[in-house]
């Protein structure tokens, strides 16, 4: 199977949610590389790289996020993986 990396923003209430928590557990479940921060504007930017039918769960886990989030949208560009391992919270 193909790797493939993904780069976007996550809109909503996205923030004080456990939302980048929760994408790294997410992630790390999948075997998915890559990493997520907050945004000063209130969004989650996030680039995750790994075998595309892992990353398209991740990418429809994104639009629902956690019990507490409240997510308006989900923009990703497919970008040439960049061979990243592991998954970060970036502060």
């Amino acid at each position: 199977m193909a790797r493939v990396c993904l780069h976007g923003y996550i809109s909503g209430k996205v923030q004080g949610v456990y939302y980048r928590q929760s994408t790294q557990e997410q992630a790390d479940r999948l075997e998915i590389d890559g990493w997520v921060r907050n945004l000063e504007d209130g969004r989650v930017e996030l680039l995750i790289e790994g075998e595309e039918d892992a990353v398209r769960e991740l990418e429809k886990w994104l639009a629902r996020g956690p019990v507490k989030a409240k997510v308006t949208a989900v923009e990703l560009q497919p970008m040439t993986p960049q061979g990243i391992t592991g998954f970060i919270v970036r502060r």
